[in-house]
């Protein structure tokens, strides 16, 4: 089992910044990669970022490549998300998940109970 505590949502202007963090116990070291999914009141859940735990490669939604990036440290079991230049429509409820194989690396088999990111025209 794995445990997942997001933190560092809140209010933000467009334009200005955020960082998320998301904390992990449990068998962290036999996933395979984190990531963060999103979503917007009305809409289903969508994948955001991906880091994979022993490359460290990445991938991002079309929607934030370019001001979104994803960091992992592997001695602190964290991962985080970086958002820049952010826009009314990343408003949403942030989702961290740890993925245990490369099937579920863009949807994750463990979330945590996510964290409210509004941006403010």
């Amino acid at each position: 089992q794995v445990q997942l505590v997001e933190s560092g949502g809140g209010l933000v202007q467009a334009g200005g910044s955020l960082r998320l963090s998301c904390a992990s116990s449990g068998r962290t070291e036999r996933m395979y990669a984190m990531g963060w999914l999103r979503q917007a009141p009305g809409k289903e859940r969508e994948f955001v970022a991906v880091v994979r735990t022993g490359s460290g490669s990445t991938n991002y939604a079309n929607s934030v490549k370019g001001r979104f990036t994803i960091s992992r440290d592997n001695a602190k079991n964290t991962v985080s998300l970086q958002m820049n230049s952010l826009k009314s429509e990343d408003t949403a409820v942030y989702y961290c998940y740890a993925a245990s194989t490369m099937l579920t690396v863009l949807k994750g088999d463990y979330w945590g109970q996510g964290t409210q990111v509004t941006v403010s025209a």
